[in-house]
C-alpha cells in the first residue's frame, strides 16, 4: 500500500514540474526570451570607452583598391601594401611614391636599409623604395600563407599561418630553422592558428615575439626555437583576449611595450613590456562592425599608425596627454 502511495506522490510531483516548465516556456515571456548563455556582443563592444587614453589626430586614404599591411621605416615614412601595389607616404600622410605589383601583398616590412619585404601568399618579394625588385624568393608550398615578416641580425623571420610555423631564413631565402613546431619535450605547445591572423615582431632587446592566436598568448623565442617567456590571458575582459584567434596583429614601442589589435571585438590596446594591461587606444565604437586585419605600426615619436581595411584609411593615434 505504501509503495503505491509513494508512486502516486512521485507522479504528482513530476506532473507539477512538467506543468510549471510548460507555463514558463509558453506564458512567461520575459523568462523565455532571456538567454543566460547569450554571448552579449553589444555589452562587450560598449565596455571599453572609459579606458581610452588615445585620440586620433589624422587619417588619410591610400589609392589602392584594398589595403592589407602597413610598416614604418627609420625615417617615419609610412608604407602601405595591398591589392596590386605599394604606396609610400611621409609622416604626415602625403604620398611620396608608389609602385605596382603583379599580385596582392598581404603583409609588409621595411628593414634598416630601406628594403621593402612583401608577403605574396606563398613567397616573398623584396623591393627598394623606387619599386625596383631586388629579389623574389621561391614558393614555400601551396599550403603556405605568409602573414608577417621581420628582420634581425641579417636574418628574416616569416610567419606562415598555413603551416603554423615561423620560418627563420638568411637574406637569400635559405631556410635556417623552423620555429614553433609542437615539441612537448622542449615545452613548445605548437601554434594554434584557426584563421590567417598570425603575427610576429622583434623586441627592443632583439628578441623574437610571436602571437599564438588560438591560445591568446605572446611567446618569446630565441633563434634556436626555445621559448623563454610568455604572457597573455584568455578572457572577455578588457585586459584579456578572446575569440578564435586574438590578438590578430601587434607592434612594439621602443621601450618594449606592445600595441595589439583584435577582431570580433574590434579594439586596440597597449600593454607594458611584461604584458601588463595599460590603455585602450581605440574601442569598437571607432570601427565598422566586423572589421578584421587591423594592422599596426609605431613610429619614432611613439605614434600608433593603424591600418583600417574597412574604412580604407591609415589612421594616426597619440596619447591624449601628448602634444606630438
Amino acid at each position: 500500500m505504501k509503495q503505491k502511495i509513494y508512486i502516486a506522490v512521485a507522479l504528482a510531483l513530476l506532473l507539477a514540474v512538467v506543468l510549471f516548465m510548460a507555463w514558463d516556456m509558453f506564458y512567461n515571456k520575459s523568462a523565455s526570451e532571456a538567454n543566460p548563455y547569450e554571448f552579449d556582443m553589444k555589452a562587450l563592444r560598449s565596455g571599453d570607452t572609459l579606458a581610452v587614453m588615445y585620440h586620433e589626430v589624422a587619417h588619410f586614404t591610400p589609392a589602392l583598391a584594398s589595403i592589407h599591411g602597413i610598416a614604418v621605416d627609420k625615417n617615419d615614412r609610412i608604407c602601405v601594401c595591398g591589392e596590386t601595389g605599394v604606396e609610400i607616404f611621409n609622416s604626415q600622410g602625403k604620398k611620396e611614391a608608389g609602385f605596382p605589383l603583379s599580385g596582392t601583398a598581404t603583409c609588409i616590412h621595411v628593414d634598416e636599409k630601406g628594403l621593402i619585404y612583401l608577403g605574396m601568399q606563398d613567397h616573398l618579394e623584396i623591393y627598394d623604395m623606387t619599386g625596383k625588385q631586388v629579389a623574389k624568393w621561391k614558393s614555400w608550398g601551396e599550403k603556405t600563407v605568409i602573414t608577417s615578416i621581420a628582420t634581425m641580425s641579417g636574418e628574416v623571420y616569416l610567419a606562415d599561418a598555413g603551416n603554423r610555423v615561423v620560418l627563420r631564413c638568411d637574406r637569400s631565402g635559405n631556410l635556417l630553422k623552423k620555429i614553433g613546431e609542437k615539441d612537448p619535450a622542449r615545452g613548445i605547445p605548437g601554434f594554434v592558428v584557426p584563421s590567417p591572423y598570425f603575427d610576429l615582431g622583434i623586441g627592443n632587446m632583439g628578441e623574437l615575439w610571436v602571437v599564438n592566436p588560438g591560445r591568446h598568448l605572446f611567446e618569446k623565442y630565441d633563434p634556436d626555437g626555445n621559448i623563454s617567456a610568455t604572457w597573455g590571458i584568455s578572457s572577455m575582459s578588457m585586459e584579456g583576449f578572446c575569440g578564435c584567434c586574438n590578438p590578430s596583429n601587434f607592434a612594439m614601442f621602443r621601450d618594449g611595450s606592445f600595441v595589439t589589435s583584435e577582431k570580433a571585438i574590434e579594439r586596440i590596446k597597449v600593454y607594458g613590456p611584461g604584458g601588463e594591461f595599460k590603455y585602450v587606444v581605440a574601442g569598437p565604437e571607432s570601427f565598422i562592425e566586423g572589421t578584421k586585419g587591423i594592422d599596426l605600426a609605431v613610429d619614432s615619436k611613439d605614434r600608433i599608425i593603424v591600418l583600417d581595411p574597412e574604412k580604407k584609411q591609415v589612421r594616426i593615434f597619440v596619447l591624449k596627454t601628448s602634444s606630438k
